[in-house]
C-alpha cells in the first residue's frame, strides 16, 4: 500500500514539472501556386480548337522544268556551228546572241536574191520601155501586156526569196551565209547540246539550246498505289531539298497523271513552285509533304503543349496566373506541329504551349 501511494506521488510531480497535456501537431497548410513575373514572361498561351483533321503524306521526288515555260532552239537551216557564245547555265537576255553558224542553205538564199533583183530591174527597164511605145502608137498592147507579165513574175520570184530568206532566219542571217542563233526569250540556258565545229542537218530533230526563265519550276512527286486515294489536286504541299533542308518550299498540286508508270508502277504527280530566288534547279532531289483536309473533326491543339510523364500524356490548363490545372489527354493523331485529341480537354480552354514542361514541374512539386 505504501509502494503505491509512493508511486502515484511520484507521477504526480513527474506531470507538474514537464506537463501532461496531449501533443498537438499542427499541419502546415500549402500556399497557392501562382505564376511568378518571370514565369509569366517565358510562357505562350494559346485556345484548344475544334478543327478538320489534317494528314500528312511524305513523298520524294525531283525538280523540274516548267514546261510552259521553256524554249527549245531549233536552227531553221543546216549549216556549220562556227562559235558558241554561252555556256550551260549561263544568263541570257531576248536577243542575244547564243551561236554564230556558216550555212551554205542561207548563202544560196542570198546569192539567188542578188540574181531575182537583177532580173526585175531588167524586168522593170522592159516594162517601161514597152509602155512608152505603146502609148505612142509604136509597138502593141500585147507586148505590153508581156512584158508587164514579165515583170510581175520577176517580182514574184524575189518575194519568194525573200520570204525563204525570212524563214531561215532572217534578220539574223548576213549574206555570205552567216547565220546568228539568237535567245527568243530572257532565261537560263538549261541545256546546250552543240559546240563550234558541229555541223547541223535540218532533218535532225534535236534541238540546240534550252532556255527556261526558272520563275517558276515543277516538282513530280511519285506517288504508290496504297496513297493514290490521299492525293488529290488542290491539296497543298511543301517541298524541301537535300540542298537547303531548313527551307520549306509552299506549293500546292495542280496535277495528277491519269496511269501509272509501267517502270516503278508510281503514280506522278505534279507540284507548282514559285522559285524568284532560283535556288530550285532541274534535276535535284526534293521530299514533298502533301497536306489534306479529312471530312471529320477533333479537338485540336499546338503540340508543344504536350507533357508526357510515366507514359501518360497531360496539358496544362490555364484559366488565370494564380488558376492552373493539370489535365490528362488522350492523344487522336500528330501532323506536324499540331496534335489531335480524343478527350481530355474543350474547345475554347487556355493551355501553355511554350515552356509547359516547366510550369508543368513547378505546379506539380507544390501540389
Amino acid at each position: 500500500m505504501k509502494k503505491s501511494i509512493l508511486s502515484i506521488s511520484i507521477l504526480m510531480l513527474f506531470c507538474a514539472f514537464y506537463g501532461c497535456k496531449p501533443k498537438v501537431i499542427a499541419k502546415e497548410e500549402k500556399k497557392q501556386f501562382c505564376l511568378s513575373d518571370t514565369m509569366q514572361s517565358m510562357i505562350k498561351i494559346d485556345s484548344v480548337r475544334y478543327e478538320p483533321i489534317n494528314d500528312e503524306l511524305h513523298l520524294s521526288g525531283e525538280v523540274a522544268f516548267d514546261e510552259n515555260k521553256i524554249v527549245k532552239v531549233f536552227p531553221n537551216s543546216s549549216g556549220q556551228v562556227l562559235e558558241v557564245k554561252v555556256s550551260f547555265g549561263d544568263k541570257v537576255t531576248a536577243g542575244q546572241v547564243l551561236a554564230v553558224m556558216k550555212s551554205a542553205d542561207v548563202a544560196g538564199n542570198y546569192n539567188d536574191l542578188v540574181s531575182a533583183e537583177a532580173d526585175l530591174r531588167v524586168a522593170k527597164r522592159q516594162m517601161d520601155n514597152q509602155e512608152s511605145l505603146y502609148k505612142n502608137g509604136i509597138s502593141s498592147q500585147k507586148e505590153y501586156e508581156e512584158a508587164k507579165g514579165n515583170y510581175e513574175k520577176a517580182e514574184a520570184v524575189k518575194n519568194k526569196i525573200e520570204s525563204l530568206i525570212k524563214i531561215n532566219g532572217g534578220g539574223n542571217t548576213q549574206p555570205g551565209g552567216i547565220y546568228y542563233i539568237k535567245s527568243p526569250i530572257n532565261g537560263y540556258i538549261v541545256e546546250k547540246k552543240v559546240n563550234a565545229g558541229n555541223f547541223i542537218r535540218m532533218d535532225m530533230s534535236d534541238n540546240m539550246f534550252t532556255i527556261s526563265d526558272l520563275k517558276d519550276v515543277w516538282i513530280w512527286a511519285n506517288v504508290f498505289e496504297t496513297d493514290i486515294a490521299k492525293v488529290k489536286e488542290g491539296y497543298t504541299a511543301k517541298v524541301t531539298t537535300l540542298s537547303y533542308p531548313d527551307k520549306i518550299y509552299a506549293g500546292v498540286v495542280d496535277k495528277i497523271s491519269t496511269v501509272l508508270d509501267p517502270t516503278n508502277k508510281v503514280l506522278r504527280v505534279r507540284v507548282r513552285l514559285l522559285n524568284p530566288d532560283m535556288t530550285l534547279k532541274p534535276e535535284m532531289f526534293a521530299n514533298i509533304i502533301i497536306t489534306n483536309t479529312e471530312n471529320r473533326k477533333a479537338i485540336a491543339i499546338p503540340s508543344t503543349a504536350i507533357v508526357e510523364e510515366n507514359g501518360k500524356t497531360y496539358v496544362v490548363v490555364y484559366n488565370g496566373n494564380c488558376d492552373l490545372k493539370v489535365m490528362e489527354v488522350s492523344i487522336l493523331k500528330i501532323v506536324g506541329d499540331k496534335t489531335y485529341l480524343n478527350s481530355g480537354v474543350q474547345p475554347g480552354q487556355k493551355l501553355l504551349t511554350h515552356n509547359a514542361l516547366m510550369i508543368y514541374d513547378e505546379f506539380t512539386d507544390n501540389q
